[in-house]
């Protein structure tokens, strides 16, 4: 990804900290009246446990029985010509596979199908996970250097080789594919996911997946748990009764308004004359044919 990330904080991290600090505090009761036992604090955590498994289980039963949406074969390929459109300025996103460059940035490296980057830690759990799978591919000795380069914009321990060896593996299929599966575990699945229990259709999924994109799955004020936020607090989403349309709009205009706190002469053209174009043309279900601007240049989906 192109853009800087933050780390997600989950609802259960402060359960676990309090049960951990019980579990490393003294135990003699005399010292420490009223302090809970190590059980009741296990059964505290069985329980939080419990009741978020429970959660996910409904979350997971409710998706279930709603339309495809962006998940859908054709809906998904759709989804990735217009990121391809706006990030590589192509509708064969295949192409990108091999796609590699510091494109100015502070990121590091952009590279792959979606933007992963030296800079952000996902081109680095890319790598990773690869070469667990695959211990003796071309970027396996890179790690190190990807690990120091991780947060930062350095090139060092990577060139000159690197970029060529990232070319060189993506002409293997199984890197082809682990891009995808690192997409999809990290950008499209989480996006796609909570846009549906957000009572979103097919244009609001997309939506949510090309902010992911772009901005990060961060919690920050310009990352995408936090224009999400932003959003639910100026109108409600459709799942708690509000107008979809009017929804995406504030959502697109909050996105908007990121994009030029990070940089003051962004073009926002994939919103302004994409997404937003779709929304105003009643396109909630990104039906073709389409037809969409992105940095000046047009792209037709029939």
């Amino acid at each position: 990804m192109k853009r800087a990330r933050t780390v997600v904080l989950f609802a259960a991290v402060p359960v676990v900290i309090t049960a951990a600090a019980y579990l490393l505090a003294p135990t003699d009761s005399a010292d420490t009246p009223g302090q809970p036992s190590v059980s009741a604090s296990q059964r505290a955590l069985e329980e939080a446990k419990s009741r978020a498994e429970e959660e996910q289980a409904a979350d997971d039963e409710a998706i279930a029985a709603l339309p495809a949406g962006l998940s859908a074969p054709a809906k998904k390929e759709l989804a990735q010509q217009l990121v391809a459109s706006a990030e590589n300025s192509t509708l064969d996103w295949r192409s990108a596979y091999g796609y590699i460059e510091d494109i100015g940035d502070g990121q590091g490296y952009t590279a792959g199908i979606i933007g992963f980057c030296t800079g952000t830690h996902d081109l680095l759990t890319l790598v990773e996970r690869y070469t667990k799978a695959h211990p003796d591919n071309g970027l396996a000795r890179y790690l190190p250097a990807l690990r120091e380069v991780d947060g930062t914009d350095s090139h060092e321990g990577l060139d000159p080789g690197f970029t060529k060896a990232w070319k060189a593996e993506a002409e293997v299929a199984a890197f082809r594919q682990a891009q995808d599966e690192e997409r999809d575990r990290v950008y499209f699945d989480p996006a796609v996911r909570l846009a549906k229990l957000d009572g979103l259709g097919t244009l609001g999924q997309f939506v949510y997946y090309d902010a992911m994109v772009f901005h990060g799955p961060g919690t920050n004020a310009t990352s995408f748990y936090g224009l999400r936020e932003r959003a639910i607090h100026e109108a409600d989403p459709p799942s708690e009764g509000g107008s979809e349309k009017a929804y995406l709009d504030i959502f697109l205009d909050i996105r908007e308004q990121a994009m030029r706190t990070r940089h003051g002469d962004i073009d926002t053209s994939r919103v302004d004359t994409a997404q937003r174009r779709f929304l105003y043309d009643g396109k909630l279900d990104l039906d073709t044919p389409l037809t969409w601007q992105v940095y000046g240049e047009t792209f037709k989906v029939p």
